[in-house]
């Protein structure tokens, strides 16, 4: 099994900039792709920005050239540095990992963390 856990989130002014941290820790071969989601107010829950073992990486077009996310293998972590936030940016932020587990693919979940940008 995989436990994620968030960090970062806060309270910052449109225009500024945050960053948050995911760890990944428990007992799986390998970490195949890590990926940071968010949920608005009254909206569904979207794909921010993922990154496989390979180092292909996706944006949504709403967040290219603002966002960055990356990975640190050594230490199971994914990043999202964010920056020039828009208040439409705030929402929970919730990462996700694939992980492999004796030959299988799981899909997990952190508890989320918020961002909220004031205007």
């Amino acid at each position: 099994q995989v436990q994620l856990v968030e960090s970062g989130g806060g309270l910052v002014q449109a225009g500024g900039s945050l960053g948050l941290s995911c760890a990944a820790s428990g007992r799986f071969s390998s970490i195949s792709s890590m990926a940071w989601y968010r949920l608005a107010p009254g909206k569904q829950r979207e794909l921010v920005a993922s990154m496989n073992s390979a180092g292909r990486l996706m944006y949504v077009d709403f967040v290219k050239g603002r966002f960055t996310i990356s990975r640190d293998n050594a230490k199971n972590t994914v990043y999202l540095q964010m920056s020039s936030l828009k208040p439409e940016d705030t929402a929970i932020y919730y990462c996700n990992a694939v992980a492999v587990i004796e030959g299988l693919q799981y899909n997990y979940w952190g508890q989320g963390t918020q961002v909220t940008v004031s205007s």
